[in-house]
């Protein structure tokens, strides 16, 4: 047997094996890199409408469920109340949210999407298309449909984790 050449050296894709090759201890840090991308690219793709990295996920939530506190967006996107506050802040000044009073409770102040923040959720959803094309290049529907109900399962499994007993 004589040595392989570079082409028997690849896989299918074109990639190294080496390079195809992940161990149990690099979960971690394939799928934050993972994240990190996809975040980069979306980010690069929402960047043209004047949003920025994580202003979507706030206008999404609020179009699910318009008039929420600001604690409760922070706890559903899981960040700190503190993050959310400047978040909000910076999109009210940019005419994407407004906040109101509570009718109920004057105490509370809820965030609702105005007109403009409305119009953007469609640059949004393109956005998220093209990046989620472009991070399954290459893979069939049931990988992708594998890859999705795996990634539920780790997110499941940590979620239970950080959840007080």
């Amino acid at each position: 047997m004589g040595k392989k050449s570079k082409a028997e050296k690849k896989g299918k894709n074109g990639k190294k094996r080496d390079e195809l090759a992940v161990e149990p201890h690099d979960l971690a840090s394939v799928l934050v890199q993972a994240a990190r991308s996809m975040r980069t690219v979306l980010s690069r793709n929402l960047v043209e409408s004047g949003l920025y990295a994580g202003q979507d996920g706030v206008m999404l939530a609020l179009a699910e469920t318009d008039g929420l506190t600001a604690g409760a967006l922070a706890a559903k996107l899981g960040v700190k109340a503190p993050t959310m506050t400047r978040t909000i802040g910076r999109m009210e000044a940019q005419g994407f949210l407004e906040r109101r009073p509570d009718e109920e409770d004057a105490r509370l102040t809820k965030v609702y999407l105005t007109v403009p923040g409305r119009e953007r959720l469609q640059t949004i959803a393109e956005a998220g298309q093209h990046s989620e094309k472009l991070a399954t290049r290459g893979l069939t529907d049931k990988q992708v449909r594998t890859l999705l109900k795996l990634l539920r399962a780790v997110d499941s499994n940590l979620q239970a984790a950080r959840a007080p007993d």
